[in-house]
């Protein structure tokens, strides 16, 4: 429920939502949201769970490459106001826990407070970088596991999931990835994320393995096959994230619209479509600013 365009969902609640969702088994979809435009469409069509992508999430906020320089205040602001708008239970990328043992008891403490239900964190070396671009370098899988335990020893809500990233598979090959996976399992997390396996074959190896659910990162034009839902199902995964369609859509729009604009001098003729302005103007909550001021402007 919503009042005056904030939530009046707690997040225990959503947590327990999710936690009870993923417990049926049944593949989770969860649409990338980057910014409080796309995460207010995507909450209001009924999606099991919102993926707050880093990449979008610090192009959007900063307009930098996802690289290591957004710093956790950056990150932990743009969860609180995610969560403060929507409705679904929010997924939140977490990079490597920006920093130590310490700093990932702080970060997991802060998204959890600030109201997402699920961390992601991952094994890469600081500064990270987006897990479909190469050079991905990968620190120690001890340090990773000291990670997993401190992020599911801070945790206050046991529903608050601890999702455990490794970046192995693209410097190290598969092997090494299915092992770190199995030490992150074994340290506590919640669910698995193997990123870019680079064929279907890859992804079946990796589903055979593990019991918890697997995230499968569905990247168009990344490193990983994108597949149908009812494949990742077959396959055995219980997460499909899907953190740039909505980006590069509205890039594609973006560059349409503006190009035309340029070229003409109007939007006439535009052929990107134009969502309603009544609708989004009802979407952004002018009707509520309407209802209050009609109560409490001044009158004539």
């Amino acid at each position: 429920m919503m009042h005056n365009g904030i939530s009046q969902v707690s997040g225990a609640q959503r947590r327990a939502r999710l936690a009870e969702r993923f417990k049926q088994g049944s593949l989770v979809v969860a649409p990338g949201v980057f910014e409080m435009i796309s995460a207010k469409m995507a909450d209001a069509m009924g999606f099991d769970a919102l993926y707050m992508t880093g990449y979008g999430t610090v192009a959007s906020y900063l307009g930098l490459p996802d690289a290591g320089l957004a710093s956790y205040t950056d990150m932990v602001g743009r969860v609180q106001q995610f969560a403060s708008i929507t409705t679904t239970p929010m997924i939140c990328d977490g990079d490597t826990g920006y920093g130590g043992l310490l700093n990932v008891m702080h970060t997991v403490r802060g998204y959890e407070n600030a109201g997402a239900c699920a961390i992601q964190l991952e094994d890469q070396e600081f500064p990270k970088k987006c897990g479909h671009m190469l050079g991905r370098l990968v620190v120690p899988a001890e340090q990773m596991v000291d990670k997993i335990r401190v992020a599911v020893e801070t945790r206050s809500d046991p529903n608050f999931l601890i999702i455990a990233r490794t970046d192995a598979r693209t410097t190290h090959g598969l092997d090494e990835a299915l092992r770190r996976a199995e030490l992150y399992a074994r340290a506590g997390a919640d669910l698995l994320f193997v990123e870019s396996p680079e064929s279907v074959e890859e992804m079946q190896i990796i589903c055979k393995n593990f019991d918890l659910p697997l995230v499968a990162n569905m990247v168009e034009g990344g490193r990983t096959p994108v597949l149908s839902k009812q494949e990742l199902q077959e396959l055995g995964y219980g997460l499909a994230i899907f953190p740039a369609a909505a980006f590069l859509a509205a890039g594609a729009a973006f560059e349409s619209v503006y190009q035309t604009i340029k070229e003409t001098g109007s939007s006439v003729g535009a052929q990107a479509p134009l969502y309603n302005f009544g609708r989004f103007s009802q979407l952004m909550g002018f009707d509520w600013v309407q209802k209050f001021d009609a109560t409490h402007a001044p009158k004539e």
